[in-house]
């Protein structure tokens, strides 16, 4: 598996991810610590919960990295443009070259990526052709390391069963309960937001039409471009770079694009 490691010097950026990274860690520390492993010790919940918990905030990181540090699709300084594919080729008015159709020049990075989407903050680099399914895998598992945080979270007020190792008095008295309310308004924050991303990224992907795209008011170029006449499963694959539906969530993966133009990009 080639991976190329892709690094935008924003410190806006690297703020941005930490937050991220932050909430992240908060989340994955506390957690477990306060509610899921104590409540396994004592029979509470059953070990697979334990182990889909840490599998959904393996899984989560793994999309945050790769996303944050994967070439998002920037174009060579001297692409090799086939003969065939000329027309569908123009020139960036920004950086004076070359780039397919549908390119973007982003002025935070300083360079043109194929199909951007957007450039995100919170990843520290641009949503592009090559980069834009672990941007879509990192929306979906935030959204369920959210959720089953909100639900630990819940569960321990209503429905779990008191420890029998702990001192409830001391523990409401002392930081675990305020540590777990912080736990659920970030799970209830992270959930709501990527939840309302994830949306628009899945009917964008869907209708074949980018962020810019939606931004500019260029719903012609969805239609121009054939992408109503592509099937739903069509459309992700693309994305994915692969028809296997089961790879569309497994982060440690190189993409291979479905279609032979555009010889030069990377693999992701």
């Amino acid at each position: 598996m080639k991976l190329r490691l892709h690094f935008v010097v924003d410190p806006m950026g690297w703020f941005c991810t930490s937050m991220v990274l932050f909430v992240w860690f908060y989340n994955s520390f506390f957690v477990p610590k306060l509610v899921l492993l104590p409540h396994f010790r004592e029979g509470h919940i059953p070990w697979a919960l334990v182990v889909s918990y840490y599998l959904a905030s393996a899984f989560c990181m793994a999309a945050l990295f790769r996303a944050s540090t994967a070439d998002p699709g920037r174009l060579p300084p001297d692409p090799n443009i086939p003969h065939s594919e000329r027309d569908q080729w123009e020139m960036c008015n920004k950086c004076n070259m070359m780039r397919p159709k549908r390119s973007h020049h982003c002025s935070r990075c300083g360079h043109c990526v194929r199909r951007m989407d957007h450039h995100c903050p919170w990843i520290n680099n641009c949503v592009g052709e090559d980069n834009h399914w672990l941007f879509l895998q990192l929306c979906f598992y935030t959204q369920v390391l959210s959720l089953f945080t909100l639900v630990l979270d819940f569960c321990q007020y209503y429905y779990f069963q008191p420890l029998t190792t702990v001192d409830q008095e001391a523990f409401t008295a002392r930081h675990e309960l305020a540590l777990i309310r912080t736990s659920a308004i970030m799970g209830l924050v992270m959930f709501g937001g990527m939840s309302s991303l994830f949306y628009s990224q899945v009917t964008g992907i869907l209708t074949d039409t980018t962020t810019i795209e939606k931004m500019s008011f260029s719903s012609d170029i969805g239609s121009s471009n054939g992408g109503s006449k592509k099937s739903w499963q069509r459309n992700l694959a693309e994305v994915f770079g692969t028809t296997w539906k089961v790879l569309w969530f497994i982060p440690l993966r190189s993409r291979q694009a479905l279609t032979a133009a555009h010889q030069f990009r990377t693999h992701v």
